[in-house]
């Protein structure tokens, strides 16, 4: 599982893995033990956490919660000590400790809570989000030569019906007469 197939529903607690699109919005399941299937309609504020962020007072502004996430599992490796419950000024601290950066005047102790909360919950239920992602390196090969028997072989069905039938030329259209009116 990534980032980017999990969600979160504003009035909805807790995190949800994004099954499929539908006309009017999208199947979700909870990440929680029930499992429990929704279906969001477009209406409702579904957010991806990949495309989340925190304010930051640096010259970039934001940072992608993705990142901060995985510098709190660098470095608390699954276990803060801390819950949504816990006192707000150690809910602060802990953020100013993570991202020394965060903009204390644009994120909430709501929004570091959520934070908390949703780090406990991917810990618990899906710790392979926390992998550092990786780069697919695409090394190019030279292309081989292909003998004419080999590049048949690959060739579609279809192609290989066009060629095996014989192409008839066209006659060539003869220029039309031109027709004398008999009215005249």
């Amino acid at each position: 599982m990534e980032f980017k197939e999990i969600a979160t529903v504003s009035g909805k607690g807790g995190l949800f893995k994004v099954l499929n699109p539908t006309r009017s919005g999208v199947i979700l399941e909870s990440l929680d033990e029930k499992k429990s299937k929704l279906i969001v309609n477009a209406n409702s504020k579904v957010s991806i956490l990949h495309e989340i962020s925190i304010y930051t007072t640096d010259n970039e502004g934001t940072v992608a919660l993705e990142d901060v996430m995985r510098k709190v599992h660098k470095e608390f490796a699954g276990d803060t000590g801390l819950t949504k419950n816990s006192d707000n000024e150690e809910l602060k601290s802990f953020l100013k400790h993570v991202l020394p950066t965060y903009d204390a005047d644009r994120v909430y102790v709501s929004d570091i809570k959520k934070l908390v909360n949703w780090y406990s919950i991917l810990v618990e239920v899906a710790p392979e989000v926390f992998d550092e992602p990786k780069e697919e390196v695409k090394e190019e090969k030279p292309a081989k030569a292909k003998a004419p028997k080999e590049a048949a072989a690959k060739k579609a069905p279809a192609a290989k019906a066009a060629e095996k039938q014989p192409k008839e030329e066209k006659p060539k259209a003869k220029p039309a007469a031109k027709k004398k009116s008999a009215d005249k």
